[in-house]
C-alpha cells in the first residue's frame, strides 16, 4: 500500500498533483496530512520526506519525493500515468515538465486557494505572459490530441500537473480562451477534483502567510470555506 503525505488541501498545489493523479487512474493509497506552519514545516515535514516538504510517498523501503519523482515511480509501476501514444506521451512530459519548472509569476501573485474567489487588482505584464502560454499550451494539446484531457481521451499526469492551475483560473477568474476554459470546467466536474474542493471547504485551520498571499491579489468576492 502506497501513503501518500500531503498538506492542507486549501492551499497545497504540490499536493494535489499526486493525489488526483491517484484516485483518477485508481490507485489506492493512505493519505496522511501533514498541516503548513510557517515556523516548523521543516520539521515537521522532515520526519516523512529527506527534502522537507510535500508531498512525498512512501512504498515499503521507498521514499519518493517530489511531484515528479513520484509521478515517475508510479509510471514504473501502473500504466496509464502517461499517454499510450508516443507523440502524446513525448508532448505531456514536456508540458508537464514546463508546469513544474515553469509559470513561476502566475504562481507567486495567484498562490492556490480553494476556497476563496478574488478580484485580482492588476495582471502585470508577467501574470498575462503565463496566462497567455497556458492558453496557448492547452489549446494546443487538446487539438493535438483531440480532448477531452490535454493529451487525449484519456486522464493522464499531464492534466494533474495543471490541476492546481485548474484551481487557480476558477479562485481568480483567469482570462482563459473558449477551449482553455472549457477545458478547466471539464476537469473541475471530475470526481477527483470535487472530492478535493469539498475536504478544503471543510478545513477550519488557516495559516497566516497562505491567507495573507491570496489576499494580495486582489478583493475578495466571497469565502466557500466552512466558518
Amino acid at each position: 500500500m502506497y501513503t501518500l503525505y500531503i498538506a492542507n488541501k486549501n492551499y497545497s498545489s504540490w499536493s494535489l498533483r499526486p493525489w488526483v493523479l491517484m484516485r483518477e487512474l485508481g490507485i489506492p493509497f493512505e493519505e496522511k496530512t501533514v498541516t503548513f506552519d510557517n515556523d516548523v514545516n521543516w520539521d515537521a515535514f522532515r520526519t516523512f520526506s529527506p527534502a522537507g516538504k510535500v508531498p512525498c510517498l512512501h512504498h515499503g523501503d521507498a521514499v519518493v519525493w517530489d511531484s515528479l519523482g513520484i509521478t515517475e515511480f508510479l509510471a514504473e509501476r501502473h500504466d496509464g500515468v502517461w499517454p499510450a501514444d508516443p507523440k502524446a506521451r513525448i508532448w505531456a512530459r514536456c508540458a508537464a515538465a514546463e508546469m513544474h519548472s515553469g509559470f513561476g509569476a502566475l504562481r507567486q501573485t495567484c498562490p492556490m486557494h480553494v476556497g476563496l474567489r478574488i478580484r485580482m487588482t492588476e495582471t502585470s505584464a508577467d501574470v498575462q505572459r503565463d496566462i497567455d502560454r497556458l492558453n496557448e499550451l492547452w489549446a494546443e494539446g487538446l487539438n493535438r490530441f483531440g480532448g477531452p484531457f490535454l493529451a487525449g481521451e484519456k486522464y493522464t499526469a499531464v492534466d494533474a500537473f495543471f490541476a492546481p492551475v485548474v484551481f487557480r483560473a476558477q479562485t481568480y477568474g483567469l482570462a482563459l480562451n473558449e477551449k482553455a476554459a472549457a477545458y478547466a470546467q471539464h476537469v473541475l466536474s471530475g470526481n477527483a477534483m470535487r472530492h478535493w474542493e469539498a475536504e478544503a471547504l471543510k478545513e477550519t485551520w488557516r495559516e497566516a502567510s497562505h491567507e495573507a498571499a491570496a489576499l494580495a491579489a486582489g478583493t475578495i468576492l466571497s469565502d466557500q470555506r466552512s466558518a
